[in-house]
């Protein structure tokens, strides 16, 4: 089988190297392809889960109110089921907030802020809908923010851009097969008197077919082997955010074994367009 599968599709030459280099290439991609998507999803995960069991409200009113309703609110939110603790932000804490928007020299003293206070949810969470129509009635002035508005936009981003994830690994798992299926209609169609002999003495299509289709396997299999182990390390030399870090542009813990499928999958892939591509050909070799 070896001696026959080196006739009909040689160790060197322009076919070979278009494989590995093929194979290898999109392997690399595809590293990088899920480098980014799990990166992504896990940042979005992240800001996900750390607004997921907190809130805020805001009370905006009148200088002569606003401790009272404080008071009817943060006594609203502890006798609600579903919240664990509550607690008035200081006026420095909102100053770092807006900090970040407005900058840290802007006079906030000469500003009417809003009284902001920091509510913590339990796992199950609270009845937001009745929650509201009791701050309503007791403290007019406050509004409860659960933060949906923005949860929901790290929702729909991760989602797309799994979908986009998927789109991009089905694209190069396409370009791929492409290459493979042109490697092997150009090896076989310049190896076809040598297909003609081996009928001659026998040898059926499926015999030369699966001597043909086990070389560009191996090669396939070698490109992204190869392209998946380059991946990997350039991956490892991108800038890390620090040890603490729960977020940043890479693969973490378990999520490394991913790109070791890349390889079988490329492997898989080469199979089925060499296979069809040599039956395809060997039909119209007379």
């Amino acid at each position: 089988m070896s001696t026959i599968s080196d006739r009909i599709v040689p160790r060197s030459g322009h076919g070979a190297w278009l494989v590995w280099l093929g194979a290898g290439a999109m392997a690399f991609l595809a590293v990088f392809t899920l480098a980014l998507s799990v990166s992504a999803e896990r940042l979005a995960d992240s800001w996900s889960a750390a607004l997921a069991q907190s809130a805020t409200v805001r009370i905006s009113a009148p200088p002569a109110e606003l401790n009272a309703q404080t008071d009817a609110t943060l006594e609203v939110l502890r006798t609600t089921p579903g919240i664990d603790d509550a607690r008035v932000m200081s006026a420095q804490e909102q100053a770092d907030l807006l900090a970040v928007w407005l900058g840290p020299d802007l006079p906030l003293d000469a500003l009417p802020l809003p009284r902001m206070i920091e509510v913590f949810e339990s796992a199950e969470g609270p009845d937001r809908q009745g929650l509201r129509l009791r701050l309503s009635a007791e403290a007019p002035g406050a509004i409860y923010d659960d933060h949906t508005q923005w949860r929901r936009p790290l929702i729909e981003a991760a989602a797309r851009l799994r979908a986009l994830s998927l789109l991009a690994l089905a694209l190069i798992g396409g370009v791929t097969g492409a290459i493979i299926a042109l490697a092997a209609s150009a090896a076989l169609a310049s190896n076809a008197q040598v297909i003609r002999v081996l009928r001659l003495v026998g040898a059926r299509d499926r015999f030369i077919a699966r001597a043909f289709v086990r070389r560009m396997t191996h090669r396939a299999a070698l490109g992204a082997t190869i392209g998946t182990a380059l991946g990997m390390v350039s991956v490892m030399g991108l800038p890390s955010l620090g040890p603490e870090a729960t977020s940043g542009l890479g693969f973490q813990g378990a999520s490394w074994l991913a790109p070791l499928a890349i390889p079988i999958l490329a492997a898989l892939v080469a199979w089925a367009a060499a296979m069809a591509t040599a039956f395809a050909v060997l039909r119209g070799v007379t």
